[in-house]
């Protein structure tokens, strides 16, 4: 099962304010008003106060949703895993998380956590599983394990403006057939602001959010997760995906955001 787009909405940061609340369950909202039906989160994000926002965004609305979000990796354990979405599970206010991710490595085991993962599939609590945070060396260690072959994705920060990951990271990934989630996809608001950006997406009628967006989008293989605590920026960043962009701007994009010709350290935050 994927999600019928493949732009979401993130919800890191969200979640930490209560006066922030109805507010931010309105961007929720709005995004899936507009087709945005990936929902990604995690146990960590304002210690579960992000799961038990999305849980009232979308009570009477989950079969809209595509619901991701991640165990801690202290928590990735045989038991712990399965206690840590026993608690996601319950604060999302639903009985399966479509894809369930480890946030970033810890100190057990991967094949502990894959055997606690599948057998969390198995018992119908999750559909999928996959990781986050995850460069070359650690995917490459994880499909050499059993069962190693079954992740379906591996989230991490990728943008316009950090392209580090397609040295090798992301061609290995497609090779595999593993979905690249992007987090950060507007490079923390960066990008929106950048004024060759600008000067690009007023030629589509766009916002330079927008085109980042649709770039990442045509790069194949790609689910780019923008946070917003706005219903009017939700709205904007689906815009995105009715935006198809021109050989001649990916080309002039590649000019102004140059992809890499060496290995890049991932960046994590």
């Amino acid at each position: 099962m994927h999600p019928p787009h493949p732009l979401g909405i993130g919800t890191w940061r969200l979640g930490e304010a209560p006066s922030k609340a109805k507010q931010e369950i309105a961007a929720i909202q709005a995004a899936l008003d507009h087709g945005l039906t990936l929902v990604d989160t995690a146990e960590m994000y304002a210690d579960g106060g992000s799961e038990e926002l999305i849980g009232a965004a979308i009570k009477g609305r989950r079969e809209q949703c595509y619901l991701v979000t991640k165990v801690l990796p202290q928590n990735a354990s045989s038991k712990g895993t399965r206690a840590a979405c026993e608690r996601s599970l319950r604060r999302l206010g639903t009985d399966v998380i479509d894809l369930y991710l480890l946030h970033w490595r810890g100190r057990h085991p991967l094949a502990e956590t894959i055997q606690a993962f599948r057998q969390l599939v198995a018992d119908g609590f999750i559909r999928r599983w996959g990781v986050s945070n995850f460069d070359l060396a650690d995917m490459r260690e994880l499909a050499a394990l059993e069962h190693g072959d079954e992740c379906a994705a591996n989230q991490v920060y990728y943008s316009l403006s950090e392209r580090g990951i397609e040295y090798d990271l992301k061609p290995w990934l497609d090779r595999q057939g593993i979905v690249t989630m992007a987090y950060c996809p507007l490079d923390e608001g960066r990008l929106p602001r950048h004024r060759g950006l600008q000067a690009i997406a007023a030629g589509y009628g766009a916002s330079a959010g927008q085109v980042a967006l649709a770039w990442l989008v045509s790069r194949g293989n790609t689910w780019p997760i923008p946070m917003t605590s706005s219903a009017e920026r939700a709205a904007e960043n689906a815009g995105a995906l009715a935006l198809s962009l021109s050989p001649a701007t990916l080309a002039e994009l590649d000019t102004l955001f140059a992809a890499p010709e060496q290995k890049v350290r991932l960046k994590i935050v």
